[in-house]
């Protein structure tokens, strides 16, 4: 079972998922990639978010993601971030792009 995180609803990584599904991989090595996409995509998110914020909003930002309050993630985040939802889908997008690649450079070998 994946994770559901504050900005799993306007993300999409089904094209990773089905790109894997159609490689020669074990269902166990499978769920393990994928569990690697949606960490390298979590990590890549929280980097950006960490990126825009000062000291003091960071902590904020921490203690409510922390206590996984999604409404006040979101909240919290569009008060201090400008086109938030907007900046983590350009990371996200740019992230797949660059795993796509990597898939396909294995595909080819």
């Amino acid at each position: 079972m994946r994770k559901k995180y504050f900005y799993t609803h306007i993300i999409d990584t089904s094209t990773l998922s089905l790109e894997l599904g159609n490689m020669d991989l074990a269902p166990k090595e499978r769920l393990h990639l994928i569990s690697l996409i949606d960490s390298n995509i979590h990590h890549a998110v929280l980097d950006l978010i960490l990126s825009e914020l000062n000291s003091t909003d960071k902590k904020i930002f921490l203690t409510h993601l922390a206590s996984e309050s999604h409404d006040k993630v979101w909240k919290f985040l569009k008060e201090k971030v400008e086109n938030i939802e907007e900046k983590i889908k350009k990371t996200v997008e740019d992230l797949k792009q660059e795993l796509h690649k990597d898939v396909k450079e294995i595909k080819e070998k």
